[in-house]
């Protein structure tokens, strides 16, 4: 089950993860921090969380679902996990820069719980290998498992780019960051192609891509942000050799976090180096107020032959519930610049990026992606002109 275009109306999808349950969440915590945990345990509550997330996304609507992450800790530090050379010193992680203008923020956030900053992020210390593959099958298997009894039309999984993990995982094994990312696009890629060969759409997770710039190139040029961004491409592609592009999306964004943002870089300076992975999808925020005005810019940078937009038209770090007309209005901007059938309606990000923090509420997760289809099926009806769908 992979990615379905907009052939016939507008589908729905989102960026992947979803608030874990308390009693999970608690297990995954303690096992990050090295406390004992009964994996059989651990196992079956993260089957059980699988299938109630999937079951969630089909009852509000949501054609293309994921597994809402439920085994991973992070989104870019599960790899932890499952890979060997991080057993080194924890990653310090600075504020970005946006955040450390406004100290009484910073606090407020790691206060609040809103902020991941504190998230366990052991170095990059030695040589690394995959060595998840048994995680990977249970996850492949835990979700094939899910879909099997929901009305959906296709399932895809995120996995982590290689420059988010260098973005957020120091090294001091390997002597440059181009060493460092092509070991992890090696390791990645037995992660890409086994998520791809179990028939679903690969989502790559690429914040490097747009938060890198103002958070690890803050006092870089913009010029040395975009060489960087070369070589994160480079190295993804790399990573991505062998897999048709038609069967995965890139997802980029500027960091899921109620910061002010207003040291993101703009997406008209780095779209141009997106088009470059070898992804037929580009998932990006659209709907908060720092960005949802760049839907012009895929007029200035059209999107190319081939290509299918998955536009954010979900905040992820308010627990305001857009109005379904909302919704659709930002859909179908989207849709006159380039074309009904190349969008597919998402989210901003995820509601679950770290495990344990987020500003949005369980329930209210899910009745924002209920708000999500019906915005979808009020924009189909005047994208289509009121056909039936």
């Amino acid at each position: 089950m992979g990615m379905t275009r907009s052939s016939d109306r507008i589908r729905t999808t989102h960026a992947g993860s979803l608030p874990r349950p308390p009693d999970l969440l608690e297990l995954l915590q303690d096992r990050a921090a090295g406390r004992p945990v009964d994996s059989d345990v651990l196992q079956q509550r993260v089957r059980r969380a699988v299938a109630d997330a999937v079951r969630r996304q089909a009852e509000a609507g949501i054609d293309v679902v994921s597994d809402g992450e439920m085994s991973k800790i992070g989104f870019a530090n599960y790899v932890q996990d499952r890979m060997t050379g991080f057993g080194g010193e924890p990653t310090t992680v600075p504020a970005a820069s946006d955040v450390a203008e406004f100290p009484d923020l910073a606090a407020r956030m790691y206060a609040s719980g809103q902020s991941a900053g504190r998230m366990p992020r052991p170095g990059n210390d030695a040589a690394i290998s995959y060595t998840g593959r048994e995680q990977l099958a249970t996850d492949l298997e835990n979700f094939s498992d899910a879909l099997a009894v929901v009305a959906v039309e296709g399932g895809f999984l995120p996995a982590a780019s290689p420059g988010c993990v260098v973005q957020i995982m120091r090294s001091s094994y390997y002597p440059d960051r181009r060493a460092y990312l092509y070991a992890l696009a090696q390791a990645l890629r037995e992660e890409y192609r086994a998520i791809v060969e179990a028939g679903f759409t690969l989502q790559v997770d690429c914040p490097d891509l747009a938060m890198g710039r103002h958070w690890e190139f803050a006092s870089a040029t913009l010029a040395e942000f975009r060489a960087n961004l070369e070589l994160h491409v480079e190295a993804l592609n790399y990573g991505l050799e062998g897999i048709d592009p038609e069967r995965v999306r890139v997802h980029v964004c500027w960091g899921n976090y109620p910061g002010p943002h207003h040291r993101d870089v703009e997406l008209r300076d780095i779209l141009d180096v997106v088009y470059r992975v070898r992804a037929s999808g580009i998932s990006i925020e659209a709907a908060n107020p720092r960005h949802e005005h760049e839907w012009t810019v895929f007029a200035e940078r059209p999107l190319p032959d081939g290509r299918y937009l998955v536009p954010g038209v979900i905040d992820s770090c308010t627990n305001y519930i857009e109005h379904p007309e909302l919704v659709a209005q930002r859909i179908v901007r989207f849709a006159q610049v380039v074309g009904r059938e190349n969008v597919i309606a998402g989210t901003d990000c995820g509601f679950g990026t770290f495990a344990g923090f987020g500003a949005v509420v369980p329930g209210i997760a899910y009745a924002k992606l209920g708000s999500l289809v019906e915005g979808a099926r009020i924009a189909t009806l005047e994208l289509w002109g009121g056909a039936q769908h």
